[in-house]
């Protein structure tokens, strides 16, 4: 039986797991950093110079779309508040069905990495910076409303040592 107060701090078996995974991931940074010859344009460093394959790029494509907070988080969630969380794995299936077939092949044939070359290819760079800002003010808004729930949160909850009054 495993008491609760071991499951807390690693052990030495951890540590060993740990410290040769820390060890392969920096090895292999060390040889493809050092090996030299490769990736020289940012062509060749950000697109593989389009020579993988499908594999490599789809297994590529996974890891970025995920996170670790939603690998902790969603069955978290799921336990929480039940499964119709699916719900929204249905609408990524259906919101990734289209862009793969009609956006993709367009940024393919064009030999473009972004949405935002294309926006500049069609129209101009202030449609570019325009499409650029509104993905940044999309992705720090977010971050006002937690800062936000998090002082009404502080507010709201006791402090330990503090007496009602």
């Amino acid at each position: 039986m495993i008491i609760p107060s071991d499951q807390k701090h690693f052990q030495v078996a951890d540590y060993v797991v740990f410290a040769l995974l820390l060890a392969a991931s920096a090895g292999i940074g060390l040889y493809y950093a050092l090996s030299g010859g490769r990736q020289r344009t940012t062509q060749e460093f950000l697109m593989a110079d389009r020579n993988m394959r499908c594999l490599p790029v789809s297994l590529s494509l996974i890891a970025s779309f995920q996170s670790a907070v939603a690998i902790i988080g969603v069955p978290a969630e799921i336990y929480t508040h039940g499964t119709q969380y699916w719900f929204i794995g249905c609408a990524y299936i259906l919101g990734l069905l289209i862009p793969a077939h009609v956006f993709i092949p367009v940024l393919y044939r064009l030999r473009l990495s972004s949405v935002y070359q294309y926006l500049e290819l069609r129209f101009n760079k202030a449609v570019r910076i325009c499409g650029t800002l509104t993905f940044i003010f999309q992705m720090v808004r977010p971050l006002r409303y937690l800062k936000t729930y998090k002082s009404i949160w502080c507010i709201l909850t006791p402090k330990p040592g503090l007496k009602p009054q």
